[in-house]
Order: C-alpha cells, then sequence, then structure tokens
C-alpha cells in the first residue's frame, strides 16, 4: 500500500499469483509486445481471469474490469516500469508528489475492494452511494468512535514498521523482527476480543 501507481501495486500484491499470470497467461498472449491495442487486451484479459480466479461471481470479475481501467493510464504513457525502486528510497519521508501518488494508489485499491466484498454488484453501487448520501451510514461506519482505540494503535505500529522496514526483502527480518513479532501476537489477540465472528474473506478460496 506504499506504492505510487496501480503498476507497482501489482507487483508487489500477492507475487506468486500475479507472477503465475505473468509467466503463464500475459507473456504467452504476447506481453508488452505488439500494438499498444494489443497490449490493452491482454492486460484486459489478465485482469479479467484474475478476478474470475477468485471465484465465478460479477463482483470479482468486475473488480478485475476496474484494475485493468486503472492500469490502462499508465500503460498508454508508457510509465509501467516508472517506480522499480523503493518510494522514499534513502530518506525518512516521502516526497508531496510521493504522499499524494500513495494516497490516489491506496484509494483506487480500496474503491476496487468493495466490489471484491460485496455479495453483488448492486450492493457494491449501494455502498458508495450511502457513502456519499446517507448520513447515518457516515456515522456508523466511518466514525472514528466505532472502533477500538486497542486496534488503531496496532494499525499504526504496523504502518510506522512498515514504512521503516520497506527496504528489506521480508517483512520478519531485521533488527526489530521481535518487535513486529510481537505485534502480530498483539494484533491477534486484539481480534479475538474484539472480533464479531466474520469470516476471513480469503477463507473461501
Amino acid at each position: 500500500y506504499f506504492s505510487r501507481d496501480m503498476a507497482e501495486f501489482w507487483r508487489r500484491w500477492h507475487i506468486s499469483l500475479s507472477t503465475w499470470f505473468r509467466d503463464y497467461l500475459y507473456i504467452p498472449l504476447g506481453g508488452s509486445r505488439g500494438s499498444k491495442w494489443m497490449q490493452l487486451r491482454n492486460v484486459f484479459i489478465i485482469f479479467m481471469v484474475s478476478g474470475l480466479w477468485h471465484g465465478a461471481n460479477w463482483t470479482f470479475i468486475f473488480w478485475g474490469f476496474l484494475h485493468a481501467l486503472f492500469f490502462i493510464p499508465i500503460l498508454l504513457l508508457d510509465k509501467n516500469r516508472k517506480n522499480l525502486d523503493q518510494v522514499a528510497q534513502g530518506k525518512i519521508l516521502p516526497s508531496l508528489k510521493e504522499f499524494f501518488q500513495i494516497a490516489i494508489t491506496f484509494i483506487l485499491a480500496c474503491i476496487a475492494w468493495v466490489f471484491f466484498r460485496a455479495s453483488n454488484i448492486a450492493e457494491a453501487f449501494q455502498y458508495f452511494k450511502n457513502i456519499i448520501t446517507d448520513t447515518s451510514f457516515k456515522i456508523e461506519y466511518l466514525n472514528i468512535e466505532r472502533y477500538s482505540i486497542e486496534m488503531l494503535l496496532i494499525l499504526f505500529i504496523f504502518i510506522m514498521y512498515e514504512w521503516f522496514h520497506r527496504e528489506e526483502e521480508h517483512p520478519f527480518t531485521g533488527k526489530w523482527k521481535w518487535f513486529k513479532i510481537a505485534s502480530v501476537i498483539l494484533m491477534l489477540l486484539t481480534l479475538g476480543v474484539y472480533s464479531n465472528h466474520q469470516d476471513f474473506i480469503y477463507f473461501q478460496f
């Protein structure tokens, strides 16, 4: 989620699955070779199939379609291989430009996640409608008081840890690895106390 565009996001997200799709579907289709129309076709195919892989539901397919749309401007501008280094490499804080790039990428990913999580397409659009128009919905689901102090603290700890260790190859390496392990244990204990007994969505895959 520190990615500066959707191309960088997908180089980092679910690396094993995205690598498999690249090697056994995208490259055999022609990859980035050929005309722009061929490249666009390949991008749509890879993302739509990725959505279908998650389940035979229109929500997953639409999720893949959205990511294809988010990816297209980067491809057309030939910027899909731009951000290959770590964000703010060698710096403590990102530049203002990088900050807004991260924020926009995060928002786009979250928009797509709504369709991924919804039971159907109509429910997803209703969710967005409620965010914009339903005051009671915003008070209930977007109010900071809805979330426990412990959970917010854990999220802050994880974000800070990930940021300052973003240049490491593996998340549990480095001199602060025991700190992160302790944070994971604390998070699991907190989830056990505050869980509403909803199954983690990836359990179905």
